[in-house]
């Protein structure tokens, strides 16, 4: 399923199951549960799999709840999943699993290129700011459950030819994931000027957003105006382009922070702040709290430096 990449904060790489490489992986918790304890070791502790440890996957996890309470922790949010909700970490995200054996329930494991072009536009699959979790109501739930049940029965039939059955379980997704994502964003309420100014915006954004926190950067860069940007992020992502630049720096910084070893000063230089001083103004106007005091949070065995 997953191996960890050891780094200060673990990546997990997507390894497809012995029983056929089709970039999906449909698996009960109970069966989670069993894999972190098998690679738990002699002396209980437990690998980046295990729910004691954070981690950030560089595939997707949709994960659902039959029976029980599972807490799962999102980008420094934590999550309560029941039987009425789903919950969707993307690549990149760090997450962190909470007691396993508190609740029954499925995960659905998936590579960012499993999905067709189109399908994958349509439930904004390469959002790193997607929604996380979907409260689900009404007749919506069980038809929802029906599209899970008939993906695991399809996932778990063999004896097909592989072209064929990943085929059906790239269909069968498709169709869970449209499912999910139509029942409070429907395809294609944005205007398209604003997707397309948006997506690119989203696209600069993650790759400079350690280089330029200035709207005026990215609007000579992509050819807007600083107005146009506001616009087309206040309408696809609720906020506008400075607060979604501000959010994409503060969300790195904490994930650094959290996760791993480096001084607040190297963290601040690595977001583009050679001035350490300006790096913890920047993080407290944020967030309410010091860098060192963040840290400690998640790093109580540890000095904060």
């Amino acid at each position: 399923m997953v191996k960890n990449g050891h780094k200060a904060i673990p990546e997990i790489q997507y390894v497809p199951p012995a029983a056929g490489a089709v970039g999906v992986e449909v698996m009960p918790i109970a069966e989670l549960r069993r894999r972190m304890h098998h690679h738990g070791g002699a002396d209980g502790a437990q690998d980046a799999e295990g729910a004691g440890g954070a981690q950030r996957p560089d595939f997707h996890l949709l994960l659902t709840v039959e029976q029980g309470l599972l807490w799962h922790m999102v980008d420094f949010a934590d999550y309560a999943v029941t039987d009425s909700t789903w919950l969707w970490v993307r690549p990149g995200q760090v997450q962190r699993f909470g007691d396993l054996s508190a609740a029954t329930g499925t995960l659905v494991l998936f590579q960012p290129d499993f999905l067709d072009p189109a399908t994958a536009t349509d439930v904004r699959l390469d959002d790193p700011f997607g929604r996380t979790l979907w409260q689900i109501t009404g007749e919506d739930a069980p038809a929802l459950r029906r599209a899970l049940d008939h993906l695991a029965h399809e996932y778990g039939t063999t004896h097909m030819p592989a072209p064929t059955r990943s085929a059906i379980l790239q269909r069968l997704l498709a169709v869970l994931l449209l499912r999910l994502t139509h029942l409070t964003a429907p395809v294609g309420t944005l205007p398209a000027e604003h997707t397309e100014t948006f997506q690119r915006f989203r696209a600069a954004v993650e790759t400079t957003f350690t280089r330029a926190r200035d709207v005026g950067h990215y609007a000579r860069v992509l050819g807007y105006s600083t107005r146009t940007l506001t616009r087309a992020a206040l309408a696809a992502a609720g906020v506008g382009a400075k607060e979604f630049i501000d959010r994409r720096v503060v969300l790195e910084a904490k994930r650094l922070l959290a996760h791993g070893d480096e001084p607040v000063a190297s963290i601040g230089v690595r977001l583009g702040f050679l001035d350490t001083s300006n790096f913890v103004k920047y993080f407290i106007q944020r967030t309410g709290t010091t860098p060192a005091t963040f840290r400690s949070r998640y790093r109580p065995a540890r000095a904060a430096r």
